[in-house]
């Protein structure tokens, strides 16, 4: 599976941004409200670092972690201040935190291969250690609801094609980036893995944490097939 590339790396974050940018503000008041006012976040699949910037500006330390160098590259430009990793977030090593976010259906492509559920129950204890008592773990899923479409900007247009077989999600992706007077064309395929929530609370719940099920964060309300988990170490 391709890494978020050069070219859809910009397109992700230049038409796709603003998914970050308006949870922003309910992911910062989930924080707060759990009582993570200040301290290190780190990021996984951090993609271009719009998320982290919020962060920088909010007075949290920042690290991000993502497995693309397109996106990595992206996100030191955006957040110069924030410290980013280029590697996988099913096996970075996960420092001492007030708190790990994974925005972007992250989690749903890093253990796309993990059928039996074991790694992903092994990744949720990790960040367990990781956090500081209190701490929290933030993140977002692709469930069975999700969607095929193509969008175009300025400068570029993207064609995804979808196909479902059981609790996997392939995307087929055609990305058009204008360059001088001609559009250049390049094609990835990404897999997801679908989940449904109540495992998930109860893989989370093993793992340690106290759970709570998000339709959104805050005012940004999510799309159909698509869900997130507050998870809380007490």
């Amino acid at each position: 599976m391709a890494a978020y590339g050069t070219d859809l790396a910009y397109i992700h974050d230049a038409g796709f941004g603003e998914f970050a940018l308006q949870s922003a503000p309910g992911l910062l008041k989930l924080l707060r409200q759990n009582g993570v006012d200040h301290g290190l976040v780190v990021d996984l699949g951090c993609g271009s670092g719009i998320w982290a910037r919020q962060l920088g500006f909010a007075g949290y330390d920042v690290i991000g972690v993502d497995a693309s160098s397109a996106m990595i590259r992206l996100a030191r430009k955006k957040a110069p201040k924030a410290k980013f990793i280029r590697a996988s977030l099913a096996d970075v090593a996960i420092p001492r935190c007030d708190a790990v976010t994974s925005i972007g259906e992250c989690i749903s492509y890093a253990f796309a291969a993990d059928r039996s559920g074991r790694k992903l129950q092994r990744f949720f204890r990790r960040v367990h250690r990781a956090l500081r008592p209190g701490g929290v773990f933030i993140f977002d899923l692709a469930g069975p609801g999700i969607l095929n479409g193509h969008w175009t900007g300025d400068d570029w247009a993207v064609l995804v094609e979808g196909v479902r077989n059981g609790d996997l999600f392939t995307r087929h992706i055609t990305t058009f980036r204008r360059v001088g007077k001609a559009y250049r064309r390049t094609e990835e395929t990404h897999v997801v893995r679908l989940y449904e929530i109540d495992p998930i609370h109860d893989a989370l719940a093993l793992a340690g944490f106290i759970t709570k099920h998000l339709r959104g964060f805050g005012d940004y309300r999510f799309r159909s097939g698509h869900f997130a988990v507050l998870a809380r170490k007490p």
